[in-house]
């Protein structure tokens, strides 16, 4: 059987997204899903018999798992089910489902935090260090319809790419949707040629390189996959500016992450950006 899809719940609006999300890719996986929720109050108060508020929380938190399981089995009746209450805190808890998971999808905002931001810690934290692939869904409407038939793959360099490449085109087969990979350059003018013959042969140089890149970075997916549609997209500007508005008319953006040793978060920039900005689900897949 294939490794379990994971998805975090915690009763909001985007946990309820992600959920049908997870659910949606579990079908069409044929994969069990995983449904997590994390209370800290049985890591500290194990005993509720003289506590009300403990007894109270339990309540909650059991008619919570009890809306998750009743929406799953509603619109997705053969995905095999399960809900696991973790004693822990959210990003560790889901962390830890995540070294036996194929998939970690979480909601862009959970009931935590301030309402202002655009992406919750919790999503930074598993994007930032799950051993699996993490899908943050963002965007708005039902979070399993495709209104694009369209899939964007940001493309930095033909290493780091390889297994996010790999992993859009799976997609883009399954869904059978139409692969773009964007990879973007920038080049400040040299103020030593202006905008004169000079600049804009080195404008056609840096065209010609990123196309380069996206060739490398797709070659052995494609290969594999030769039924799905590709697009390659040399954009000029920022990377994280050109994904965004490449993901405008899309359904999943795609981009890999490195996963480096020592403390402190491991995405870069682009990522970030992408996980607050990207107007559709992303997928943060890790590159060792």
């Amino acid at each position: 059987m294939p490794s379990p899809v994971i998805v975090g719940i915690d009763g909001s609006a985007p946990a309820e997204r992600a959920l049908d999300w997870a659910a949606a890719e579990a079908a069409s996986r044929g994969a069990p899903l995983r449904l997590v929720h994390t209370s800290l109050w049985d890591r500290y108060e194990p005993d509720s018999s003289d506590n009300p508020d403990l007894a109270q929380a339990r309540k909650a938190v059991a008619d919570l798992v009890a809306v998750a399981m009743d929406r799953v089995t509603a619109r997705w009746p053969d995905v095999q089910a399960q809900v696991e209450v973790v004693p822990n805190a959210p990003a560790p808890a889901l962390l830890e489902a995540a070294s036996s998971a194929s998939l970690l999808v979480v909601g862009n905002r959970g009931h935590g935090g301030f309402t202002g931001l655009l992406l919750g810690s919790v999503g930074l934290q598993v994007a930032a260090r799950a051993a699996c692939p993490v899908v943050v869904v963002r965007g708005a409407g039902d979070a399993v319809e495709r209104h694009h038939g369209r899939i964007v793959l940001g493309v930095s360099d033909a290493e780091a790419s390889g297994p996010a490449a790999s992993f859009a085109f799976e997609y883009a087969e399954r869904w059978g949707a139409r692969l773009e990979a964007v990879h973007a350059w920038h080049a400040p003018p040299d103020p030593f040629l202006a905008y004169g013959p000079g600049q804009s042969a080195m404008a056609d140089a840096y065209y010609v390189q990123a196309g380069s890149a996206l060739r490398s970075a797709t070659s052995q997916a494609a290969a594999t996959h030769p039924r799905v549609p590709l697009h390659l997209t040399p954009r000029w500007g920022l990377a994280h500016s050109a994904l965004v508005e490449s993901a405008a008319e899309a359904d999943l953006l795609v981009v890999g992450a490195r996963r480096r040793p020592g403390p402190g978060l491991q995405l870069g920039p682009v990522n970030h950006a992408v996980l607050h900005h990207a107007p559709c689900p992303v997928a943060v897949v890790p590159h060792p």
